[in-house]
């Protein structure tokens, strides 16, 4: 039974050594293919993709907008100071306020607006696709005879009549003296 043996070592050494470190293009084990892959994997599984619970602004989108913190909006210059209770009170005030007032908005009006707007780019993106693109394409076909038309046209008409127009020229001579 030493031929059952030896068909179960070709399963397993199906390739080379030096292939299968490489990897394949299923399951890559090298970092170039890996990454390959990953580029892949990340353009054909949009809608399963894990979505960033910490970081929510990968792109910083909202840098320089939405940042508003209590000592940017109120600020007490020198000489002029509230009590200290007062004070820790408004920033507590403001800070939850403004979380709780940010939450309340997200979960009414947040699922219906990003629906409106998932609506809105997948009608953008369907126009684009299918009538921006396509209709670009037609245009730069058919403006192709046009313009071979358009070029043959210059070359018949204007092309003779422009070198007419310099041998007429080319015999004209300038000359420029100085009277005292």
């Amino acid at each position: 039974m030493t031929g059952g043996n030896k068909n179960e070592e070709s399963e397993d050494f199906l390739y080379p050594s030096f292939i299968r470190d490489q990897g394949n293009i299923y399951k890559p084990k090298n970092k170039v293919m890996d990454n390959d892959s990953m580029k892949e994997k990340d353009a054909f599984d949009v809608h399963t993709k894990e979505i960033d619970l910490v970081n929510r602004d990968r792109k910083h989108l909202n840098d320089d907008v939405v940042k508003v913190d209590f000592e940017d909006v109120i600020a007490e210059p020198d000489g002029t100071h509230s009590f200290d209770g007062i004070w820790k009170a408004s920033f507590t005030t403001f800070t939850v306020t403004k979380y709780w007032c940010y939450r309340i908005l997200t979960a009414l009006v947040g699922i219906p607006l990003a629906l409106i707007w998932g609506i809105y780019f997948a009608i953008l993106s369907f126009i684009h696709i299918w009538v921006v693109v396509p209709c670009v394409k037609s245009y730069l076909i058919e403006i192709q005879c046009v313009s071979r038309v358009y070029s043959i046209c210059i070359h018949t008409f204007c092309d003779p009549l422009f070198e007419a127009i310099g041998k007429v020229f080319s015999s004209v001579r300038i000359s420029l003296s100085k009277e005292v």
